[in-house]
């Protein structure tokens, strides 16, 4: 394996890592921490789609790199176990206080206000 494959997958292993990191975030109900992780992993994607452009590669580079995006995705699926519950919860708290600003300003304008 060359150095330049052997970096693709540092940066693979990163992105895994991140994605360890923010899985414990959302289960922590840490959003500050996880939009921050997340960030950084998307710099870490910038890095490798800039890196793992059509190198030829062998086959362990290969099944390393499968088992890396697999654990990533795994953590991406439990991830949004977490933040989705979170996200429709702030979606209906928005909802209503749209809703209770509307029927302050339609009271305030029928009151002169």
């Amino acid at each position: 394996m060359t150095n330049a494959h052997e970096h693709i997958l540092d940066v693979y292993s990163s992105i895994s890592a991140k994605t360890g990191e923010m899985l414990e975030a959302a289960k922590a109900g840490d959003w500050d921490r996880l939009v921050q992780l997340e960030h950084d992993c998307r710099a870490l994607i910038e890095t490798l789609k800039q890196s793992d452009a059509g190198a030829e590669v062998g086959a362990r580079f290969l099944q390393r790199k499968v088992a890396l995006i697999r654990k990533v995705l795994a953590d991406d699926a439990e991830i949004r176990k977490f933040t989705e519950p979170w996200m429709t919860q702030l979606e209906a708290y928005l909802g209503n206080a749209r809703r209770e600003h509307k029927l302050q300003r339609a009271y305030e304008s029928d009151h002169g206000g």
